[in-house]
């Protein structure tokens, strides 16, 4: 078989540039996202049904006190390997990648990328290294998830989404952090799998760029891929669900249509970094 190294990547609270600079400055942010990540991250990949990976988590030097020790004991139990810099690009995770698996690493190199206030499904991990095998040199992505906002779950399919993965020889990687998530189609194969839903995603105050998307689905049949996360989601009554699919879906559908022409637009005309200043006074204005 085939040897994958798995690296999975989260951005804790690095210094960054654009709008996210606009929610980070925000008076708790930094204790509401610790809270996220210890309900929804934490546990589900802790669940995992594959535990063959390294979880790098990238922290801000000037990081409090109080963080690091809320986070030692996950540490201690090697659930995650903290890495304490100002910034990181894809050259900084390619030269963590060689260090942490050194010259006895195997065939693949696979690298995820993982936000720190999103959930996963118990067979993520395991899914992406038989993907991985099956389709190297290629970005990689699960294209079915969960979107969650209260009590309402949406099932959701995005085939270019930020649980994105590479997967590919060690010669010369340039890892899942290389470009954008929904833009590493520029630079690689891409490899978009359907299945069952493999990762779930938070409507909170705090959320940069997601917002409801997909169509209404009853939390019951979502349980067990996703422990601790649906227990309080009442199942949805045959009502809504019908609701839902035949108004609200194809509203948000025309919604997100216009949304990505925008998006399109902007990045052909002037780039990632007007398309940056353009959320930047989008969320400024709100």
């Amino acid at each position: 078989m085939t040897a994958v190294d798995h690296l999975v990547l989260t951005r804790f609270n690095l210094p960054t540039p654009g709008p996210e600079s606009l929610v980070r400055a925000q008076e708790g942010w930094l204790q509401n996202r610790v809270a996220l990540f210890e309900r929804h991250t934490v546990p589900t990949m802790r669940a995992q049904s594959q535990t063959a990976f390294t979880w790098i988590i990238y922290f801000d030097p000037q990081s409090p006190d109080w963080l690091l020790e809320r986070m030692r004991p996950l540490v201690d139990e090697g659930l995650f390997v903290p890495i304490y810099r100002e910034r990181v690009d894809w050259t900084d995770v390619v030269a963590d990648a060689r260090a942490t698996f050194g010259d006895t690493h195997g065939d693949l190199l696979l690298t995820t990328n993982l936000d720190n206030d999103d959930a996963v499904s118990i067979d993520f991990i395991e899914r992406l290294q038989q993907a991985a095998r099956r389709h190297p040199d290629h970005a990689i992505y699960l294209r079915t998830g969960l979107i969650l906002q209260g009590d309402a779950l949406y099932l959701r399919d995005d085939p270019e989404n930020a649980f994105c993965s590479v997967s590919e020889r060690w010669d010369a990687p340039i890892t899942a952090w290389r470009d954008w998530h929904n833009l590493l189609h520029d630079h690689l194969p891409v490899a978009s799998l359907p299945g069952a839903p493999a990762w779930l995603q938070v409507i909170h105050g705090q959320n940069v760029s997601n917002r409801v998307r997909g169509v209404r689905t009853d939390a019951a049949q979502h349980r067990d891929a996703f422990p601790g996360q649906l227990d309080g989601i009442a199942d949805a009554q045959a009502g809504r669900l019908w609701l839902d699919r035949s108004v609200m879906h194809p509203l948000r559908e025309l919604r997100d249509s216009g949304r990505s022409i925008g998006k399109r637009m902007i990045l052909r005309v002037g780039g990632k970094q007007s398309l940056d200043r353009v959320k930047q006074v989008v969320r400024r204005l709100g």
